[in-house]
């Protein structure tokens, strides 16, 4: 089984306004509204892909039960825990002559909510997979992935963390399966701007000495780069297309290497597969489907 763990999960609710103007009444031209969150997206792929898992997390008001039925609606397990205080928060996108956003707060989790979501984690067996996707919202303790990972060290889990930061740091001790951040993410780390693929793989080879097994670097328009644990670097660009909406595409890569590399235990498969998916959903309003991506790969190899 594939579980994902979204701890900030919201509505999305992206509004297209042709002419924006400040301090004025604006009308839309066009309303889309997902439920968001990066392992939210994760799921929702996995699911489009024919992948069954499961999402776990945290919901809160009349909003996550929204989020809850969209999510049961698209073939994912939803088993989050019931947060009494707040709601789940509503993510505005604005698109107009710029993209811009307000997030919202996001319900008050507790320490008792906690402990129900570590309940729910002993339940994972040997042999399955884990995803720890998106921040840490600020009611929580900020060494939760890191905490996670010690607490399951006794398990054979393969832990995929897609994180930024320290976040991502202090898990590469205990070794999680892969790690994907993206150029700009992997540069911050190490104090450096990285542009191209040559330019990232020393540095992803860090990563990978740090302690993580395998190590994909997502790098939008350039494509991606993957150091694997046999020793393997591969470097690719990305499927042509025109780009729609970039939201969701890097945790739509994570899903399809997860997806290549369940189908056929190969890495360089998984990468294309990776690469496949989160270009689909990047041509698309929405999260890549089985289709797109089936579509799409019929003109692209590594």
């Amino acid at each position: 089984m594939i579980y994902t763990v979204t701890f900030n999960p919201s509505i999305d609710y992206i509004v297209t306004v042709e002419d924006f103007k400040e301090g004025f009444v604006n009308r839309t031209s066009e309303e889309l509204m997902f439920p968001g969150g990066k392992g939210i997206n994760v799921s929702m792929v996995l699911s489009n892909l024919g992948f069954e898992n499961t999402a776990l997390g945290f919901l809160a008001g009349f909003t996550g039960d929204s989020v809850q039925g969209m999510l049961t609606a698209n073939g994912v397990n939803a088993d989050f825990i019931k947060v009494n205080e707040g709601i789940t928060r509503i993510n505005v996108k604005i698109r107009a002559q710029k993209e811009s956003e307000i997030n919202g707060m996001g319900p008050g989790i507790k320490q008792d909510d906690i402990d129900a979501l570590y309940e729910k984690l002993d339940k994972i067996q040997d042999g399955d997979i884990l995803v720890l996707a998106g921040s840490i919202p600020s009611v929580m303790p900020e060494t939760m992935y890191s905490d996670i990972m010690e607490h399951l060290q006794g398990k054979d889990i393969k832990i995929v963390v897609d994180a930024t930061k320290d976040l991502l740091v202090n898990v590469l001790k205990y070794k999680p399966f892969l790690i994907k951040p993206n150029n700009h993410e992997l540069g911050e780390i190490y104090g450096v701007t990285l542009n191209t693929r040559d330019e990232v793989v020393p540095y992803a080879k860090k990563m990978q000495e740090a302690g993580a097994r395998n190590v994909l670097i997502s790098m939008a328009g350039e494509g991606a780069v993957l150091v694997s644990e046999d020793g393997q670097v591969y470097k690719s660009e990305c499927p042509k297309g025109k780009v729609k909406n970039s939201v969701g595409a890097g945790d739509s890569m994570v899903a399809g290497f997860i997806a290549g590399y369940l189908e056929s235990g190969e890495y360089k498969e998984a990468l294309r597969k990776g690469l496949l998916t989160g270009s689909a959903s990047a041509f698309s309003d929405n999260l890549a489907t089985k289709e797109e991506v089936e579509k799409l790969g019929k003109t692209f190899q590594l």
